[in-house]
């Protein structure tokens, strides 16, 4: 159980860097280098909806961290 947590740990962690790496900051970040000309081919209300997307995505795999560092933290044997 102790070993899938951590695994999950690690799963979630390298999937909430990816995540914030890809949202467009205040220099239009590396998602505007990974879409391309997306706003130019599909308007700007698509780069929107990927924005907003990943920013529920950052808060979901947020959570998921500290709840999952919390739990393999607590039932961590001591030795």
């Amino acid at each position: 159980m102790l070993t899938a947590a951590k695994i999950l740990l690690i799963l979630v962690s390298l999937a909430l860097i990816v995540v914030v790496v890809l949202q467009s900051g205040r220099s239009a970040g590396l998602s505007g280098a990974i879409t391309g000309g997306a706003e130019q081919l599909f308007g700007k209300q698509k780069a929107r909806g990927i924005d907003a997307l990943l920013s529920k995505l950052t808060v979901i795999l947020a959570v998921l961290f500290f709840i999952l560092t919390i739990s393999v933290a607590y039932f961590l044997p001591t030795n």
